[in-house]
């Protein structure tokens, strides 16, 4: 899965022509450091994880944006869940040839079967 989420970033990179700075892992993958390690590693970006129950949060905060309980832009609303929960960042390291074979491996499975 980390191979799979370097390809993604490098390919919405190349893409869009924009550099990514960071990931925001949110969801059920959070409570994994592993998989948030891995994922700061092979794409060789620091990984922001959190909070697990980002979409709870979201809904609630842009409901009480619609009732006028609370007031700010989406970049304002998503700033106060920041810092309402601490949220723990993975830098990367690790060997990049590492994650270079892994691609290459993942790449030749891909080739052989047919897609």
């Amino acid at each position: 899965m980390a191979v799979a989420i370097r390809h993604a970033i490098r390919d919405a990179m190349r893409i869009t022509n924009r550099e990514v700075s960071t990931i925001h892992v949110v969801g059920g993958g959070v409570v994994s450091p592993l998989f948030c390690q891995l994922v700061a590693d092979a794409s060789g970006l620091p990984v922001v994880a959190g909070p697990v129950e980002a979409a709870s949060w979201g809904n609630v905060f842009v409901q009480a944006r619609a009732i006028g309980a609370v007031d700010g832009s989406l970049r304002e609303l998503r700033s106060m869940i920041r810092h309402a929960v601490e949220l723990p960042t993975y830098s990367p390291c690790g060997d990049e040839a590492r994650w270079q074979r892994a691609d290459d491996v993942v790449l030749a499975a891909r080739e052989s079967a047919g897609g």
